[in-house]
């Protein structure tokens, strides 16, 4: 039996299945862990501390916290590709709060 590629099963889905996996794939990466976070970007410990200038016990450290600073998590963010942003949610709208991602004082 001839190995497939995933995209090419993929496209020949039906319009309303793909849209339910696109779906469930959008609302499982918005409700990560850094760790699975850095795994999903094919990102390894070692590879991310290389790149934050620490070793791999810090980047285990990081991932493992339930608090940091927002400096912090926005340069790990900046690490794998991406880009910190963090968000009020009201009843009545949505916030960005821009200068918190870069580390600043609001």
């Amino acid at each position: 039996m001839k190995a497939r590629n995933f995209r090419e099963l993929h496209d020949k889905l039906p319009a309303e299945v793909r849209e339910r996996n696109e779906a469930w794939v959008k609302k499982t990466l918005a409700e990560m862990p850094l760790h699975e976070l850095r795994a999903a970007r094919q990102l390894t410990q070692e590879h991310l501390a290389v790149i934050l200038g620490v070793n791999q016990a810090a980047i285990s450290k990081m991932e493992r916290r339930a608090d940091m600073y927002v400096s912090t998590l926005a340069k790990f963010v900046e690490a794998m590709g991406g880009k910190l942003e963090i968000r009020a949610a009201f009843p009545d709208g949505v916030v960005v709060l821009e200068r918190l991602a870069d580390g600043e004082a609001a």
